[in-house]
């Protein structure tokens, strides 16, 4: 089993790696792939170090799965180009997300769209893919007529630069609103992060909505198979440093009882409930921050709708949001594909 990491230098990137680690998947030659301003720079990986090379050379070396995490330029660029030479490409940018041949793929919820021919799997936006693995069990049961989504996400979803941006302005203090007007670094953000609250996740469309904001529409359509559910959107950056927060109002075709819900919700693989709020039990960042889970909570019904309902979802974006979602698809193509003996070992589903 030969698999190619590409963009590994980066902080996705790095974070797959040691998931691939964690999920004890087999892999009999890695292949450490990056810009060519990296190529040459060492990676350790399960105690062996291995040299960045560049994804030309990564494509010569016909990996049986490229895992991505290098941005839609280049994911649009070199993606096709590892799938002509029979490798499956699990890519976690934008570039293939909407392509009606390319499968957007959350396991737990729609494996089954991968094929022998679907070469090029599409990796959700973080902020997506925690909100479907709380409503998919709900759709099924009582199906979605409409969402109403508001995402409070944090500036690791922005990668290092976000990180350090909130670094910088905090270790500034008092003097944050001078370091923000007199730095020469090019921020992530438009405005200070620190101690403020952005109603900006993503780049403004002509629509006056964000590019986070139509993935949540579009991705969530896609992935629960329904392009008829109501869906709107707003998406904010909050100076958290991992784990997106989400409040999610749902309203549903069929009339469903709280306790149902619950129940579908504790019995989803992937789901945690954690929701006695008289007991200060409820889904946070900081309590979700490194964990593959998706945390749900703050379960109530809406009665302002016939069937309507509020949830409070939580989830760590680098890992269950990006790089553990990609290895989990990696695992399925590995346990489903024709690549020869079982590769794959531990307790995952994936």
């Amino acid at each position: 089993m030969k698999i190619a990491v590409v963009g590994a230098t980066g902080l996705v990137g790095s974070k797959m790696l040691q998931v691939l680690d964690e999920q004890k998947v087999r892999i009999d030659e890695l292949i450490v792939a990056a810009s060519e301003r990296s190529v040459g720079k060492e990676i350790t990986f399960q105690s062996k170090t291995h040299k960045v090379v560049s994804v030309d050379d990564a494509i010569a070396a016909r990996p049986d799965i490229a895992i991505f995490s290098a941005g839609a330029s280049a994911s649009r660029q070199y993606a096709p180009r590892f799938a002509e030479t029979g490798t499956f490409v699990v890519d976690n940018s934008s570039a293939w997300r909407m392509d009606k041949d390319v499968p957007l793929v959350v396991p737990e919820i729609n494996a089954d769209t991968i094929t022998n021919d679907t070469h090029i799997i599409a990796n959700p936006n973080c902020s997506t893919i925690q909100m479907v693995m709380a409503l998919a069990p709900i759709h099924k049961a009582f199906g979605i007529k409409r969402l109403v989504v508001a995402t409070y996400q944090s500036v690791s979803g922005s990668g290092l630069k976000g990180i350090n941006q909130l670094n910088d302005e905090e270790n500034a203090g008092r003097d944050v609103a001078r370091y923000v007007s007199t730095t020469t670094m090019k921020p992530a953000y438009p405005h200070q992060i620190y101690r403020n609250v952005l109603p900006h996740a993503g780049d403004f469309t002509d629509n006056g909505y964000t590019t986070e904001e139509e993935k949540l529409v579009n991705e969530t359509r896609k992935i629960l198979r329904d392009p008829s559910i109501a869906i709107t959107a707003t998406a904010a950056r909050v100076p958290v440093t991992g784990g997106h927060s989400e409040a999610v109002n749902v309203e549903t075709l069929r009339p469903f009882e709280i306790e149902e819900v619950r129940q579908l919700l504790e019995a989803t693989p992937g789901v945690v409930v954690q929701d006695d709020p008289l007991q200060n039990l409820y889904p946070m960042a900081i309590t979700a921050y490194d964990k593959d889970e998706v945390f749900v909570g703050r379960l109530r019904r809406d009665h302002s709708v016939e069937n309507g309902m509020n949830l409070w979802v939580v989830s760590d974006n680098i890992r269950k949001g990006a790089a553990t979602n990609a290895v989990q698809i990696a695992k399925y193509l590995i346990n489903t594909m024709n690549f020869g003996p079982s590769t794959s070992s531990g307790t995952s589903t994936f």
